[in-house]
C-alpha cells in the first residue's frame, strides 16, 4: 500500500497521485470533449488533423523533456525521469517521415500551443513543475493515447512505423502507470510544493484542452 506523502515537518497528505486524479477531474474530462478530439476519433477529419496535432506534440515534449534533462540527477525526481517515456525523438521521428525532413518549415503552431511552451519554459525545470507536468502528459499517453493510436490505424489507415509517439518499452501500461503513481507518491514535499503540484497540473489540462480547441479552428471549419 502506497505511503501517504508527508509535509515537513510531517503531516500526513492524502497521496499525491490520488489528489492530483480529484482534483484535475473536470479539467481532464473538458479537454478529452473537445470536439477536435471526438470528430479525430470518429474518422470525421483526415490525416492532415493527425499531422497537425503531432506537430503541437512535437514542440510541447520538446519543452517539457529539456526541462526534465536537469531534473535526472535530483535526489527527489531522478527516479521520475525516465528514458523510456521520452516522446520527443519519437513524434519527430513519425513527422519525418509524415511530412519530410523540412516537416518544421511545412507546419505551424497554434497560439496556445506556444503559450502550453511558454509555460513548460518556465516551470518544467522545477520540480514541482515537472511533477505536474509530467503526470499530466506521460500517464495520459498510456492511458487514452494508446485507445487513439487503435482509432488513428482504424479510421486513417496510418501505419505503426508512423506511431511510434505512441509505443512506450514497458511490458504492460498498467503496472507501470501504477508504479510510476507509486513513485511520485513517494516523493517528499512541502506542503506549499504538494499544493503547487496540484495547482500546476489544471494549468497542463487546461493548456492541453486550449490546444484542441484552437486544433478545433483549423480543421473543423475547414
Amino acid at each position: 500500500m502506497t505511503s501517504p506523502i508527508t509535509t515537513e515537518p510531517g503531516a500526513p497528505l492524502a497521496p499525491l497521485s490520488t489528489t492530483l486524479r480529484v482534483r484535475t477531474r473536470a479539467e481532464h474530462e473538458r479537454a478529452e470533449s473537445r470536439p477536435f478530439i471526438a470528430a479525430l476519433m470518429n474518422g470525421e477529419l483526415h490525416t492532415g488533423a493527425y499531422i497537425d496535432l503531432a506537430v503541437q506534440h512535437a514542440a510541447i515534449y520538446r519543452a517539457l523533456e529539456a526541462g526534465g534533462h536537469g531534473l535526472r540527477t535530483d535526489p527527489r525526481l531522478g527516479a521520475l525521469v525516465r528514458p523510456e517515456l521520452l516522446r520527443t525523438e519519437r513524434v519527430e521521428a513519425d513527422l519525418t517521415d509524415l511530412v519530410g525532413p523540412d516537416w518544421r518549415e511545412r507546419t505551424s503552431l497554434t497560439g496556445a500551443t506556444r503559450r502550453y511552451v511558454d509555460r513548460l519554459d518556465e516551470v518544467a525545470a522545477t520540480p514541482t513543475g515537472y511533477l505536474a507536468h509530467a503526470y499530466t502528459r506521460y500517464l495520459g499517453d498510456l492511458s487514452g493515447g494508446q485507445v487513439v493510436r487503435t482509432m488513428l490505424r482504424r479510421h486513417y489507415g496510418l501505419a505503426p512505423e508512423v506511431l511510434r509517439f505512441y509505443d512506450f518499452e514497458v511490458d504492460k501500461p498498467k503496472p507501470y502507470k501504477d508504479g510510476y503513481r507509486e513513485a511520485m507518491d513517494q516523493v517528499t514535499l512541502s506542503s506549499e510544493e504538494y499544493a503547487a503540484v496540484v495547482d500546476e497540473a489544471t494549468v497542463a489540462f487546461d493548456l492541453n484542452s486550449a490546444v484542441f480547441a484552437d486544433l478545433g479552428l483549423r480543421h473543423l471549419a475547414a
